[in-house]
């Protein structure tokens, strides 16, 4: 009996130690093992593939913040944008570049406003293990600043490689640094030595304001697009704007360059005989200054003698009543 009872506490005693070797196994294991990042959120796949802005915004929150006061968020809410597509009569061809998703098909769009995937595209089923597929650059933004991206095309930025998102935050819309004119001369770090540069920056004049200038806008822009000065190139446009007191306007100019063609045009006899006219008429006009000057004296010369003898005779003839006045009391 005393044996039975002996192993059945030798078996609990086994069976207890293994129970906490099991348990201290399994704390160790938990403290050593590394924790395992959560599996992203996934975001809920709308109709074409888009899954839309809001489920983009359960990973990038900051950026998803930054976009949703651009004019990018509210291509299509704008008061502007609303009041010109009914101009035209809400033609959904503006769609496909306020909204996100449009189906030119259908004539219908996945989201208002041009979105995450208007530039990312539709969400891909392996992001984020992988990442969205994009090339940014003028290619990609041309699709709906078609002006803007021509005018790129135009300039040296365009010929030395300097894409759209080297200056620009795409998600943001604002320039990557404080100011222009810091964003300009993180390249163009000598333009502040020359003397146009350095009198205009000490006015507080942006690079900008010379470099990109466009005349203001006094009508609605045709199609949604306009200027925006990113040939980078300086005109007489510029210059007028400011120094409209001290230059010619544009037309005075081209008036004066057709005077000085037309000069050019003329032969050496034709400019002596022009010449031998002005000489004629400038001495015809001195003839007649004489003349006029001497029948000046001449009228003068006469009404002074008509009003002297008026005037002699005046005197005289009261001398003479005096005279005869006076005899008469001596006699009396």
């Amino acid at each position: 009996m005393k044996d039975k009872t002996t192993s059945v506490r030798w078996s609990w005693i086994i069976i207890c130690t293994f129970v906490c070797i099991g348990a201290i196994l399994g704390v160790l294991h938990q403290i050593t093992t590394p924790v395992l990042a959560a599996e992203p959120p996934r975001p809920d796949i709308q109709k074409e593939g888009y899954a839309g802005s809001e489920s983009c915004k359960k990973c990038h929150e900051d950026i998803h913040k930054e976009w949703t006061i651009t004019r990018h968020a509210q291509a299509f809410s704008s008061p502007i944008f609303q009041r010109d597509w009914s101009k035209v009569n809400s033609d959904v061809k503006c769609l496909e570049c306020h909204t996100t998703g449009y189906d030119s098909a259908t004539g219908k769009f996945t989201q208002e406003g041009v979105a995450c995937e208007a530039c990312h595209g539709p969400f891909q089923s392996d992001h984020p293990d992988k990442p969205m597929p994009l090339t940014p650059d003028a290619d990609l933004c041309q699709t709906c600043h078609k002006t803007t991206t021509d005018e790129w095309h135009a300039s040296k930025h365009s010929q030395a490689g300097i894409q759209c998102q080297d200056c620009h935050n795409p998600h943001s819309q604002t320039p990557k640094a404080k100011t222009i004119t810091e964003l300009c001369t993180n390249c163009h770090k000598e333009r502040g030595d020359t003397f146009t540069h350095s009198t205009h920056s000490s006015s507080g004049l942006e690079c900008s304001n010379c470099h990109m200038f466009s005349k203001p806008r006094t009508d609605d822009p045709i199609g949604g697009l306009v200027a925006t000065g990113h040939t980078f190139s300086v005109g007489s446009e510029a210059c007028i704007g400011c120094h409209q007191d001290t230059v010619h306007t544009r037309d005075e100019i081209v008036k004066l360059s057709g005077q000085v063609a037309e000069s050019a045009v003329l032969k050496p006899e034709e400019l002596q005989k022009k010449i031998q006219e002005q000489e004629a008429t400038i001495s015809e006009l001195e003839s007649r200054s004489t003349v006029r000057l001497y029948t000046g004296l001449a009228q003068g010369a006469i009404v002074g003698l008509v009003m002297g003898g008026v005037v002699a005779w005046i005197v005289s003839r009261r001398i003479t009543i005096d005279e005869e006045d006076e005899g008469e009391q001596e006699e009396n």
